[in-house]
């Protein structure tokens, strides 16, 4: 079976052909701008799409010979469309805070406790996108008139390729209406509570489903071949998890500008510190606790404090300071990009600055507040009462460093197993299904994949 992989993450879009779970092409890798301006983090869904199509195109005839195509995203990646499939909005993404006033709102309104109950998150501004949704129905009433269809970008993307008005367990779970703990669909009291109406909202199909097949005009589009079938596809850390069978236990930790620890559980337990999400298959969830940001952290740093120094002078600095206790009374808070299990948002800080502090000082206090933050996230995920197995998946862009001052201060013992393009990897693996009750994993869970 030929598969076409695309992965559509918080800066590029990254596509490859595997056949039978091995890869068939090179992993092309485009990237497209986000834009910043002041709490609000968008992307113009014309700029993913126009990077897509490079990506496809660069991979050559091979991507008109696939069997099927499955999609994965960053979540929350939220947008309107009207009936037609047109963005009404841009993509507003995880990092996104204006609706800070809107969260402390809907929580007001429902109770934190039962939105716990009910959806298995808090409503975190921008991190579960009801917030997002809500905030657009109260500040651009005149424009949601418009909207036919509202979801995130895997959404977006079946409207667009095959018409389909879709999405699955694990985007859902991050769309802050689902009731996430029993997988079962879309919730009254939290449609309301945003001031939703239903028939805005795609229907829910596992990850592995066929949602539709690629229309003449898309495959046109995208130089694809019409007819393919395409899956619902998941967010981007459920196919990574997925590619070690979504086993009860495993404990996986991307890493990179933002670093993402989850534990995959056949038993969900709400915490207002962690998101709880569907692994996307079967009867499995994600308890999540991330950091958001961990190497965007020492990119800040190294830009501004030691710009002087080479990346490599600059990462040996960092092994070395991170090797050795701190040399100062600095303390740092580690909330550059806030805080995505926070409603209320924090930011960075430094105190305990005095006239013989040093950049180097600085620095850190910068490594053991997120080493502080990284062991500190353990016990919040062992809360779900898991027996957590001992061997740690690692993906992510920057495994060479950052991950390992991460975990320096977890306590016991552990083994952590490298994976490279985990998330393309895990949509490999992916088993195409028709059957709208079927709920097994594509393999058994005891047994994942070669590497």
């Amino acid at each position: 079976m030929n598969l076409l992989a695309l992965d559509i993450g918080s800066t590029a879009v990254k596509a490859a052909v595997f056949t039978d779970r091995k890869p068939r092409t090179p992993i092309v890798r485009r990237p497209f701008p986000t834009g910043f301006k002041g709490t609000r983090v968008e992307v113009a869904a014309a700029a993913i799409i126009k990077s897509l199509v490079s990506a496809i195109a660069d991979l050559g005839p091979i991507a008109r010979q696939v069997d099927f195509i499955a999609p994965t995203n960053m979540a929350p990646s939220w947008l309107a469309m009207d009936k037609t499939g047109k963005p009404l909005t841009p993509i507003i993404t995880h990092q996104d805070r204006r609706s800070v006033a809107v969260a402390q709102e809907l929580e007001s309104a429902v109770g934190k406790d039962r939105l716990l109950h009910l959806s298995g998150n808090r409503p975190f501004p921008g991190g579960i996108s009801s917030t997002t949704f809500a905030w657009y129905l109260r500040h651009e009433r005149t424009l949601m008139k418009k909207a036919d269809l509202v979801g995130h970008l895997n959404t977006y993307l079946h409207r667009l390729m095959t018409g389909a008005r879709v999405t699955d367990p694990s985007n859902a779970s991050f769309m802050g209406l689902y009731s996430t703990l029993d997988l079962s669909d879309w919730h009254d009291e939290l449609i309301a509570a945003v001031g939703a109406t239903r028939h805005v909202l795609p229907q829910i199909l596992e990850s592995n489903q066929i949602a539709g097949c690629l229309t003449d005009s898309a495959a046109s589009r995208f130089g694809l071949t019409a007819g393919t079938p395409m899956l619902t596809g998941c967010m981007d850390g459920s196919a990574a998890m997925i590619l070690w069978g979504g086993k009860v236990g495993q404990l996986m930790d991307v890493c990179g500008s933002t670093d993402v620890l989850a534990l995959c559980t056949d038993c969900p337990k709400p915490h207002e510190r962690v998101l709880t999400r569907a692994l996307g298959i079967g009867r499995r969830w994600m308890s999540v606790c991330t950091l958001a940001a961990s190497g965007s952290a020492f990119a800040w740093a190294k830009d501004h404090l030691l710009p002087d120094l080479t990346m490599p002078d600059y990462w040996r600095l960092v092994s070395r300071l991170s090797s050795r206790p701190p040399q100062s009374t600095v303390h740092f808070e580690p909330y550059l990009a806030g805080d995505r299990m926070s409603i209320e948002q924090r930011q960075g800080a430094f105190t305990g600055i005095t006239l013989s502090t040093t950049r180097e000082h600085l620095l850190s206090a910068i490594i053991e507040s997120l080493a502080r933050a990284g062991a500190a996230r353990l016990p919040l995920l062992q809360q779900t009462r898991t027996r957590i197995l001992r061997t740690v998946m690692v993906s992510g862009g920057m495994q060479s460093g950052l991950d390992k001052i991460l975990r320096r201060d977890w306590p016991g013992r552990w083994t952590f197993r490298h994976e490279p393009e985990a998330t393309l990897r895990g949509l490999s693996t992916l088993t195409p299904c028709q059957s709208p009750n079927a709920v097994a994993l594509p393999w058994p869970a005891s047994s994942p994949p070669a590497g």
